[in-house]
């Protein structure tokens, strides 16, 4: 990787993490004599209060930093992704019934456990009608990302908390096929590509190891998925663009980690 890039991916993420951990801090500042805040709600906990104030602490303190951090996490990778990529966010177009149909057909072959392919619906055609205004519609989409070089369009579906509930993986293989098809419609007889993805950022197996979701992957083929490093190598553009991020962030998490002992302070 080019050394201007690299000294961009790290800026983004000390700024993103300080950001955040200051933010964080004087969060936690304000609702110090708030009785209803989050970390003061257990410490009225007789129950968990007894169990001492490091695990009063951390069992407050964990849940209100994961809801966020997630978010900062996904930003992160979309401020990097646009050092590559194009960042798009909506896609205007029209989607056929006889789409939607082919959807509902693969999702039920699904459920009988027929393993899922790329080109179940990549080989799928139709004939644009002559008439689309009844079918004309729009979708909000967090990752969307198009490399012009390769003349490729991504859409992700980035799940931060490392899986996928399996009851969710269906809805989101089907919004995915309906994005995919939304795009496709828009670039009609292009040559240009779109991928759809199922992205987490960490492997909760551990990295470089198997990601076990068996059950999801009945519903994703293997070339759809970007587990752990694999996303943030896609983001970066670069095969050791994991090695990269994750270095600058063991730096920038002393920002978190000082934020974190000033508000245990404050509390105990």
């Amino acid at each position: 990787m080019e050394n201007l890039k690299r000294k961009a991916i790290n800026e983004i993420i000390d700024s993103s993490i300080k950001s955040f951990a200051d933010g964080f801090e004087v969060r936690h500042i304000k609702e110090v004599d708030d009785p209803n805040g989050v970390i003061n709600s257990k410490k009225n906990n007789v129950f968990i209060a007894e169990l001492g104030e490091e695990f009063m602490f951390y069992s407050a303190f964990v849940r209100s930093f994961d809801s966020s951090f997630g978010k900062v996490l996904e930003n992160v990778g979309k401020a990097i992704a646009n050092l590559s990529y194009e960042v798009n966010g909506r896609i205007e177009s029209y989607l056929l019934p006889q789409q939607t149909q082919h959807i509902d057909y693969l999702m039920t072959v699904y459920d009988d456990h027929v393993l899922p392919r790329k080109e179940d619906y990549e080989s799928f055609s139709w004939v644009k009608p002559r008439d689309i205004t009844s079918y004309i519609t729009s979708h909000e989409t967090d990752n969307y990302f198009y490399s012009p070089e390769k003349r490729e369009h991504y859409i992700i579906e980035l799940k931060l908390g490392g899986d996928l509930d399996i009851k969710k993986s269906k809805i989101e293989k089907a919004e995915l096929l309906r994005e995919y098809f939304l795009l496709k419609n828009k670039l009609e007889n292009s040559n240009e590509k779109v991928k759809v993805l199922l992205a987490t950022a960490y492997n909760k197996f551990g990295e470089g190891n198997n990601w076990k979701q068996s059950q999801v992957r009945q519903y994703f083929d293997e070339k759809e998925l970007l587990i752990g490093k694999d996303y943030w190598n896609f983001v970066c553009d670069d095969e050791n663009g994991f090695a990269i991020v994750f270095e600058q962030y063991k730096k920038s998490a002393n920002y978190i980690k000082e934020a974190i002992a000033n508000i245990k302070a404050l509390y105990f």
